[in-house]
């Protein structure tokens, strides 16, 4: 379920009543330094052009995108680029993930879909999220780029 709404405002009129509390809570624990704006349809946090001119090699004209978060028909999701570039990283919060949510872990390759939004792991996600500075995400992106070039 892809948003047409073009502001993070109407974005967030879109959401269901009983998710905005979950869902605002989530943006919450974005760090500092990524920019939120409205990107495939979500509410995308981004390395600005200003700090990494090169954009996003899919499409250089965006800004490298880091974490979208969005509303779906029968779910919360949260996508993290960085679970999906960082083996390390990802094999973290499996291993953690158990230590702050008795729900099982449903996830993608860079996607983790919470259905229940009252057993969203807020303390874990924001742990999740500060792992990485705006550098440590530009330099793990570029490592990753120039390795399947």
């Amino acid at each position: 379920m892809q948003s047409t709404a073009t502001s993070i405002d109407a974005y967030l009129e879109e959401i269901p009543e009983e998710r905005k509390d979950a869902f605002n809570k989530l943006r919450e624990t974005i760090p500092k330094g990524f920019v939120e704006q409205i990107s495939y349809g979500m509410i995308s946090y981004v390395v600005p052009h200003s700090i990494y001119p090169d954009g996003y090699h899919c499409e250089p004209k965006l800004p490298l995108p880091y974490i979208n978060i969005a509303s779906q028909k029968n779910f919360i999701a949260l996508y993290h680029m960085g679970i999906y570039a960082n083996p390390e990283l990802l094999n973290w919060f499996v291993t953690e993930y158990p230590k702050y949510s008795s729900q099982k872990l449903d996830m993608g390759k860079s996607c983790i879909r919470f259905k229940k939004r009252d057993q969203i792991p807020f303390e874990l996600i924001a742990k999740l999220v500060q792992k990485i500075s705006v550098q440590e995400w530009v330099n793990c992106y570029e490592s990753q780029i120039k390795k399947s070039k």
